[in-house]
């Protein structure tokens, strides 16, 4: 996962609603799940979780099918792989980066 790639899915799972959704999803998973059926297990409006869930879908976190009139949706579970990859090898470059020894440049 690229950088601008990785900040876009980071940025759609910066809210507590979001990641609530993911949850509710996963437990479900079997079934996919229809918007109402998300709002059901939130204190939220229709329009509101329809708008959280558009997001989830255009970080590709979430796919959408058709059933009808509804739309189900499910988790896209080779994208949070590649999103805990992703983050991962950040969070360990990271935490490597900070054992080497800084050093101060002094200002010309």
């Amino acid at each position: 996962m690229q950088d601008e790639d990785l900040a876009n899915v980071m940025r759609a799972l910066g809210h507590p609603v979001r990641l609530s959704i993911l949850r509710i999803l996963a437990e479900k998973q079997a079934n996919n799940c229809c918007c109402t059926d998300v709002t059901q297990c939130l204190p939220l409006a229709q329009s509101t979780v329809s708008q959280h869930i558009k997001v989830l879908l255009d970080a590709n976190l979430v796919e959408r099918e058709a059933r009808g009139t509804r739309n189900c949706y499910k988790l896209r579970e080779d994208r949070l792989r590649a999103l805990g990859a992703a983050t991962n090898g950040l969070f360990q470059g990271l935490i490597s980066d900070i054992s080497a020894p800084i050093r101060l440049v002094e200002p010309a």
